[in-house]
């Protein structure tokens, strides 16, 4: 009876062994945000034309700006916009603990680029950025709150 108990811990521990080293697998190829630098070695036209006109380039400025009118809710609430990834696993958390997300980067309209730089594989971002992908932030609300228009491509690429 005794080895019957051990043997059934024994199998318990190996079966949970198993368990967390596929989810750690599974976690390891989930996409994740890289930041926009990343894009630059193979993307630097790209990358280029983004940093020196494209206005996300320096979003967070602008919210900075903003943070001492604003409640911390509210000025948390312009991440959602101003930044790569936030509020998703991997995204920008903070400018301290995520620097390299601070900004609303390549990602914002590509996707998190993990799996795309590993191997290279354009089907492994969004390539195809259409005026869907803009009015995640782009929407009817904002335009009319902060008067601006969408531009597709406007200066990014």
């Amino acid at each position: 009876m005794k080895c019957h108990i051990i043997f059934t811990l024994f199998f318990l521990f190996c079966l949970g062994l198993a368990v967390q080293t596929l989810a750690a697998q599974s976690l390891i190829k989930e996409k994740k945000y890289v930041g926009a630098k990343a894009c630059m070695a193979c993307h630097e036209k790209e990358y280029s034309n983004y940093m020196n006109f494209a206005k996300k380039a320096k979003s967070f400025e602008s919210i900075k700006k903003m943070e001492a009118k604003l409640t911390p809710e509210e000025y948390r609430g312009c991440f959602e916009c101003h930044t790569t990834g936030y509020g998703k696993p991997g995204g920008f958390e903070s400018e301290e603990k995520t620097p390299d997300l601070k900004d609303a980067g390549c990602e914002v309209c590509h996707g998190p680029g993990s799996l795309h730089i590993d191997g290279g594989d354009p089907d492994k971002i969004i390539r195809d950025v259409t005026m869907e992908n803009c009015n995640t932030c782009h929407n009817k609300d904002r335009i009319e709150a902060f008067d601006f228009k969408p531009l597709l491509f406007g200066g990014a690429h």
